[in-house]
């Protein structure tokens, strides 16, 4: 659950930042000054400009699905790892279960033990249940990057892709961006305890509406940058989460034997 609601937080910071940062309406150059574009909103547009020049002849669509792929290989491990250390705490919950019952009293000194218990079962299993937020810390300033490397670079709005202008919004590619996040969304909580938790319901609406406002008023090259995004999470979740979800049924199946 908190989890969750850090990832509402940071979206709603990712919305503030995004429509009210600064350099925002200066284009972005090799002469740019400032440790943030020269080591972050230069380098994408330098790449998305490079690929989609002399490789795609102006194809700045097919680009930026390219540096999408490239960005999300690169921080596949750290999304495994979440992957693992969610596989962990799910294969405890019936020893934290126990936990919450054994000191099930409010008082002060129970609940300390509870934690202290709590701390000390995590570390026997290795589970550290801060894991599950770092992908998503390590994406906010590569999404801010990206953005701006968008909006800056000047080449990137007189261009289509498909159907759709990159520079402006669209409302078919926002209502793909909810789509695609919706069904993210659902992989990712289908097997899981908590996808039985009404609140953990809300948010399998509130993220996707979200993401997809967003889409519907920002450039719709951003929105192509989170539908690749999402259509690689999903690929991620069926061929690495599935298979962890499995074997750990194994395991609790055999466990119980």
């Amino acid at each position: 659950m908190y989890k969750r609601l850090f990832v509402v937080g940071a979206m709603i910071a990712i919305a503030l930042f995004l429509s009210g940062c600064t350099q925002i309406d200066q284009p972005i150059t090799e002469d740019s000054e400032g440790f943030w574009n020269s080591f972050f909103v230069y380098p994408l547009s330098f790449l998305i400009t490079y690929i989609a020049e002399d490789i795609f002849n102006h194809g700045f669509g097919l680009a930026i699905i390219i540096v999408t792929l490239l960005l999300r290989t690169l921080i596949l491990p750290l999304n495994i790892k979440q992957l693992k250390s969610s596989q962990a705490m799910q294969m405890i919950q019936p020893e934290l279960q126990a936990l919450r019952e054994k000191y099930s009293s409010k008082d002060q000194q129970t609940q300390q033990k509870l934690q202290q218990e709590t701390m000390a079962l995590f570390q026997r299993h290795g589970v550290n249940p801060l894991a599950g937020c770092l992908p998503i810390i390590v994406q906010m300033p590569i999404l801010i990057a990206f953005y701006h490397a968008i909006v800056r670079t000047e080449a990137i709005e007189n261009y289509t892709f498909l159907w759709f202008s990159l520079g402006e919004p669209s409302i078919i590619m926002a209502v793909i961006t909810f789509t695609t996040t919706f069904i993210q969304q659902k992989l990712m909580m289908a097997g899981s305890p908590a996808a039985a938790n009404p609140q953990m319901q809300v948010m399998l609406y509130l993220m996707p509406v979200m993401i997809g406002a967003f889409a519907l008023f920002f450039p719709s090259a951003l929105a192509l940058y989170w539908v690749v995004g999402n259509l690689f999470m999903i690929a991620q979740t069926l061929l690495v989460r599935r298979p962890m979800m499995k074997q750990l049924e194994k395991d609790n199946g055999g466990s119980k034997k």
